[in-house]
């Protein structure tokens, strides 16, 4: 069987599919990347905001019109939109063969063998995860699935569930594999990255024991911690990051808003004040920490004071980077209840004004390394209208995909996934230039 794979969505959704796959592999099936030359198309949705619907709902669509013209044989939609909208997917789309939510991803293998499309699922061996993207030295690791928390914006908890902690000894089998397939960097990721291990009891492994027994038991050159909220950063996890150079220092710590009053109606367990002493605390401890955070702007109720006041926190506060996004209503939260009552013009201004003062800021926080040496993790060659780089990759301080990047001169012929001692010689909004010293 020759499998397509159309994977939407965050990095989490991304080790979902390549599960998956994994599995499928396992069974038999090959990947293609030529969906038209698919027997069977796996789309794994997105539904956390309206544009990441459509483009899941306009992914559907694409699939079952190639189902439509002959060769594919079967279309599958999985994940978050279909857990949540199964049923309306069903009725409006009945071209598609399978609609999966979380709890039925089990049904995918025996449904394919039943239609002849994998081998026998007794008589097959599970797969390993298998690689999706475009640059295989950089890897995910899902710990953990769910969130336990009751942000009133958000629609995770409804599509994913409660939160769920993988076991320790299968995350470190796990990033064997992903090293054994030449990973170099490997992004933890969950929903909250802080929550790993609390459903696993009082004797149970945490966030920091899990951090060891990879350091432990892989060669991994970089860890890195994606989305932790505040409150599960503790001493322990703080002083390993400090001391544990494999563990860059980087974390990614959503705050939403600066507001008290709106982080309040937000549902939202931190206060400016709490953020203010974290953070102060966190660059005390860690030498050259880079800290990204997320912003929600436009969220019912937020008055122009409330919004000037987040701004005037992110002036003081200083992040290296940013992410935003406008508030839209999200069937099924907390936050339905309250009257979305700022105008979409007023998110876009707001959004505008609140990136516009980040880029500022972060040109000025990057401009604090230029002199100095460190080590890019090479993502690929340059390309030739790339003023003068050789090739372009990242350092510690900047995360895959979501950050800005270092354009290295004079890097010989290193390849992708290679490590280059630069010296960085000059910093933009979100990259850097740097001159190769070997």
């Amino acid at each position: 069987m020759k499998l397509g794979v159309v994977s939407l969505g965050c990095d989490k959704a991304t080790v979902d599919s390549e599960r998956l796959v994994g599995e499928l592999v396992g069974h038999g099936a090959v990947v293609t990347p030529d969906l038209h030359r698919a027997d069977v198309i796996l789309v794994n949705t997105c539904g956390f905001i309206d544009a990441a619907k459509q483009e899941s709902i306009d992914a559907i669509l694409s699939a079952a019109s190639l189902k439509a013209q002959g060769d594919v044989k079967a279309v599958v939609a999985v994940g978050c939109l279909v857990q949540r909208y199964k049923q309306e997917l069903e009725k409006e789309i009945p071209e598609v063969d399978l609609f999966l939510g979380f709890s039925d991803l089990h049904h995918l293998v025996p449904e394919l063998a039943r239609r002849g499309l994998i081998a026998d699922p007794v008589a097959a061996h599970p797969g390993v995860r298998q690689f999706l993207g475009d640059a295989p030295h950089v890897r995910y690791l899902k710990i953990s699935e769910g969130c336990d928390h009751t942000c009133a914006f958000c629609a995770i908890p409804l599509m994913r569930g409660k939160h769920r902690s993988e076991p320790l000894e299968r995350l470190v089998r796990e990033a064997q594999a992903l090293e054994a397939q030449g990973a170099q960097e490997i992004n933890l990721v969950a929903q909250d990255l802080g929550h790993y291990g609390r459903d696993l009891g009082p004797d149970g492994a945490k966030l920091p024991d899990l951090l060891e027994a990879l350091l432990r038991e892989t060669a991994v050159p970089w860890y890195r911690l994606l989305y932790v909220y505040s409150a599960g950063l503790s001493e322990r996890l703080v002083q390993l990051i400090a001391r544990e150079s494999r563990i860059v220092p980087y974390l990614d710590m959503p705050i939403q808003h600066a507001s008290d009053r709106m982080l309040e109606r937000m549902r939202r367990p931190e206060r400016q004040q709490s953020l203010r002493a974290k953070l102060g605390w966190l660059r005390s401890a860690i030498r050259d920490l880079a800290v990204r955070t997320t912003c929600l702007v436009g969220f019912p109720g937020e008055t122009d004071a409330e919004f000037r006041e987040l701004l005037g926190f992110l002036e003081e506060a200083q992040f290296d980077r940013l992410g935003a996004f406008a508030y839209s209503p999200q069937d099924g939260t907390r936050a339905m209840q309250y009257a979305d009552d700022v105008p979409d013009e007023v998110k876009r201004d707001r959004l505008e004004e609140l990136l516009e003062v980040q880029r500022a800021i972060s040109a000025e926080r990057l401009a604090r390394f230029v002199g100095r040496e460190a080590d890019v993790l090479v993502d690929r060659v340059a390309d030739p209208d790339e003023a003068g780089a050789t090739h372009v990759g990242r350092v510690a301080w900047q995360a895959d995909d979501v950050d800005g990047v270092t354009y290295v001169e004079r890097g010989g012929w290193a390849e992708a996934g290679r490590f280059v001692r630069v010296r960085l010689s000059a910093s933009e909004d979100y990259d850097f230039r740097a001159i190769a010293l070997t």
